[in-house]
């Protein structure tokens, strides 16, 4: 049986600018985003997969491996969310163009690295 991950919380300092940044760049729903008792405020993509932002500081250095990334449907989707990030002042980390894999790695507004990427399925 395969299980899917459907949620990742994230401490973030600015929830507002979090969502502006997940819905603008990664399809977010922020009109659908609800907020929980405990200040948690959760957003959905169209796959169903929830973003909970959780107030609070993140820590302020992760080991460089630490990231979470967005599958796209393909090469030229990574190639234009790339050109639509930099074109925003999005801090890009690392770039990867190779046969069959196409991806970068930016920082959200709390530092948190994130990455889009297009792999060849054989």
């Amino acid at each position: 049986m395969t299980t899917p991950l459907l949620h990742l919380g994230l401490l973030v300092r600015d929830q507002r600018r979090s969502l502006r940044f997940y819905a603008t760049y990664f399809g977010f729903d922020s009109a659908g985003a609800r907020r929980y008792p405990d200040g948690t405020v959760i957003v959905r993509n169209a796959q169903g997969f929830d973003l909970a932002l959780h107030p609070g500081d993140p820590p302020d250095r992760l080991p460089a491996f630490v990231h979470f990334g967005f599958q796209l449907p393909d090469a030229g989707a990574v190639v234009a969310l790339l050109a639509r990030m930099e074109a925003d002042g999005v801090p890009i980390l690392e770039r990867f163009d190779e046969p069959g894999y196409v991806a970068f790695k930016c920082l959200d507004p709390d530092g948190w690295r994130v990455e889009a990427y297009w792999e060849q399925v054989s």
